[in-house]
């Protein structure tokens, strides 16, 4: 039987953003301790007063707690909760120490006076004109969404998200919500379909309405490209979509049709004359924008490769002899064939592990068409790996999106067909990082003359994006392509890089002990105890690294973990080595994550509008309370997150594996157990110990390391580019493998 229950929220113990579960303090009338309550509560804040239904139960660990089964929240009516409400973030301009202020000076009648005579607010120490001003108009927007947060918390919405959706909507939110909530899932970031799906089940849409299994079909769809799939097979999404669901298959197989019909999918099918058979799991289903980019990248370099390039080497091998004499090491065999193709074909690939004279290359083509006076274009796929190449070859070399002029005010990228880049030549580095949608907006930008030759390591992890278009343009034979496999001199001193070749190869490295003298760059040590791990771990990266290599536990130390869940997974890792290196009071708080001052932390979505994007990593360097904002700087640009965009950014002292393609660490610390072993194959273990520059540690389990390095079974994702390739260039093919 369920009991009512009415309190305040005090603290908050646990919330994960991505399920909607907390575990939350709660202050009851009547009740001299603080009540336990588990539940989906969708990230909530301190301060609120929720009337809640649902059941006690006895936890054996953790004793009586409320468990719930439905709730909402209420304006508080007393002073503290006040306090507690107006400080919580939800109005801009007021924080936990001006909320204590304002209601200081007007106690249990603050509601009142925002409500009918805001400007006495001027009255209290902190708020000015602009101050005042920016209260008012967020209190007068609180009042226009008060609607709009009761019906969406009275269906487990968050108050952050009822703002987003209102600030998305306007006006119009509640009306559009309740004529087709699915839209959520696609609109705003944050909401899935799963939420989407639950509001819209009190809302009273039937399981099969058209517009949730339209909706469903796309989150699947979704889902797929999130895991690096560019289509799904047909058969496997209905019979994914029919688990999911719980609807027929006529029911999924028309949907299916009028998302064809409204454009939104592609499927595409065997037959093409007037009666095609029905699909089978032969047929890729592709979200539209995929099957667009995917069949014009194959195209697009189809006209590039048989097209004139805007210069002339007029005698190749003395331009290699002349190159040779001003590079300050000299060009092996496979060298000296990768850059004679480069200056022979319009489009090549080089791909090489570390050590292998990839930059040496590069640097050589620079050299040579610098000397035919080629305008010459350098880029990369991340602000860490442009940065990099800038380094490495003395020329400005700049991130994909900046190359291409990417403006979220007008809306895309603005060098493209009808406004190309100018180039002769555009060399890209760590090409394997580039995905399906960017490489297609890449070559549209591409003037018809310039050559382009695509740099990068086809061993690593494929790119976090949907496709794997490095590896398929090699696997076609469709492009001149070169694969550097001699090791240097200088670069086998280095244990990091033969151990890389080793575990490429599918071989254990070499696992160095420490010593009281030993200086090597390559550790492990052994422990299969996930406690005794975490343990070693935080000493390695507070005292043992420091105090032995000089390297700074924040900015040169890099945990990489192949998991987020679990003892030594990020989630954790980050909270024990926050609390270790970075301990303090002033702070954000945002559901289970706490920020401070001097906090490493990642970008997880691409904001075109601040020009930071998935997977660049930065500092917070201020934190507002009054405002309930935080800037973070990255690598010396500064950008400010307000209340509702701090879910943008994780803590970032230990990250995934696939988070760090891309970049570069002074020192990686990498836990390896069993408990992994889902995730553990060998190019995960490749992409982690070539992040390291000076120092690779890890810790963990033989056995698991083993266990990983055998596995060369690589996810296959659902791409038809290497077939596209090998259609599209059949009539202009002219490169040799190399």
């Amino acid at each position: 039987m369920l009991s009512d229950l009415t309190g305040q929220i005090e603290n908050i113990t646990y919330a994960n953003e991505k399920n909607g579960f907390a575990v939350v303090q709660v202050q009851v009338a009547g009740r001299p301790d603080l009540v336990t309550v588990v539940g989906h509560l969708a990230a909530p804040n301190a301060g609120e007063v929720l009337e809640m239904k649902g059941e006690w139960i006895q936890h054996p660990k953790f004793g009586l707690q409320f468990k719930l089964a439905e709730h909402r929240s209420v304006v508080p009516a007393t002073p503290y909760g006040i306090r507690k409400y107006l400080g919580s973030g939800l109005i801009q301009g007021l924080g936990p120490k001006l909320a204590e202020r304002i209601v200081k000076k007007f106690g249990a009648q603050t509601l009142e006076v925002l409500e009918n005579d805001i400007d006495q607010l001027g009255s209290v120490a902190g708020i000015g004109a602009k101050r005042l001003a920016l209260i008012q108009k967020t209190w007068h927007d609180q009042k226009k969404i008060h609607d709009v947060m009761l019906f969406l918390q009275a269906h487990d919405v968050s108050p952050r998200q009822a703002i987003k959706i209102f600030q998305h909507y306007g006006d119009r939110a509640v009306a559009l919500v309740k004529s087709d909530p699915y839209r959520l899932a696609s609109d705003i970031f944050g909401i899935g379909f799963t939420t989407a799906d639950r509001i819209a089940t009190r809302l009273g849409f039937a399981p099969d309405a058209p517009s949730r299994i339209s909706a469903g079909i796309l989150y699947i769809l979704t889902k797929q490209s999130e895991e690096g799939h560019v289509f799904y097979p047909y058969e496997r999404l209905v019979a994914q979509g029919r688990q999911i669901l719980k609807v027929s298959r006529e029911s999924l197989t028309k949907a299916l049709s009028n998302l064809v019909l409204d454009r939104k999918i592609v499927i595409e099918l065997e037959r093409q004359d007037e009666s095609p058979e029905p699909p089978t799991d032969l047929n890729p289903v592709y979200l539209n924008k995929f099957f667009y980019c995917e069949t014009n990248i194959a195209k697009r370099l189809a006209e590039l490769t048989g097209t004139q390039q805007n210069f002339e080497v007029p005698a190749v091998d003395d331009a290699l002899a002349w190159v040779q004499r001003r590079l300050p090491v000299k060009l092996a065999k496979q060298q000296l064939q990768a850059v004679k193709t480069a200056l022979t074909s319009k489009v090549m690939v080089v791909t090489g592990g570390p050590g292998t004279g990839k930059t040496t290359l590069i640097s050589a083509l620079l050299k040579i068409h610098e000397r035919l006076q080629a305008n010459i274009c350098l880029a990369a796929p991340t602000g860490r790996a442009a940065k990099r190449m800038s380094t490495a070859t003395g020329h400005n070399a700049v991130t994909i999106h900046r190359l291409l002029e990417y403006s979220f005010k007008k809306g895309g990228f603005q060098r493209n067909a009808a406004r190309p880049l100018t180039c002769d030549l555009l060399i890209v580095d760590e090409a394997s990082m580039i995905d399906t949608l960017l490489m297609y907006h890449l070559l549209q930008a591409l003037p018809d003359g310039s050559g382009l030759v695509l740099v990068g390591d086809v061993d690593q992890l494929p790119s976090v994006g949907a496709g794997s278009v490095l590896r398929d343009l090699l696997a076609s034979g469709t492009v001149p392509q070169t694969r550097l496999t001699q090791i240097f001199r200088q670069a086998r001193a280095s244990r990091i890089i033969t151990n890389a070749h080793r575990i490429n190869r599918g071989r254990l490295p070499e696992l160095a002990e420490s010593g009281p003298r030993s200086r090597q760059d390559f550790f492990f040590i052994e422990q299969e105890d996930p406690q005794k791990v975490l343990a070693i771990i935080l000493k390695l990266i507070a005292q043992r690294i420091p105090q032995r290599f000089g390297f700074d536990p924040v900015n040169e130390i890099q945990v990489l973990t192949p998991m987020h869940k679990g003892v030594i997974g990020a989630d954790n890792l980050n909270q024990q080595l926050q609390q270790t290196l970075n301990p303090g009071e002033n702070s954000i708080r945002r559901g289970a994550q706490t920020f401070r001052v001097g906090d490493k932390v990642m970008q997880i979505k691409n904001n075109y509008d601040k020009e930071v994007f998935n997977g660049d990593m930065g500092i917070v360097t201020s934190i507002r309370p009054l405002d309930q904002e935080l800037s973070v700087s990255f690598d010396g640009r500064l950008t400010t997150y307000s209340s509702a965009e701090i879910d943008e950014i994780v803590l970032a002292y230990a990250i995934s594996v696939h988070k760090s393609q891309g970049s570069e660490y002074s020192a990686v610390v990498m836990p390896i157990l069993s408990q992994h072993y889902i995730l553990l194959q060998r190019n995960l273990i490749y992409t982690a110990v070539t992040r390291g520059r000076e120092l690779v540690v890890m810790v963990g389990s033989r056995k698991a390391l083993a266990m990983g390095i055998k596995n060369n079974k690589t996810r296959e994702r659902h791409t038809l580019l290497k077939q596209r390739l090998q259609i599209a260039m059949a009539p202009v093919h002219q490169g040799v493998r190399t």
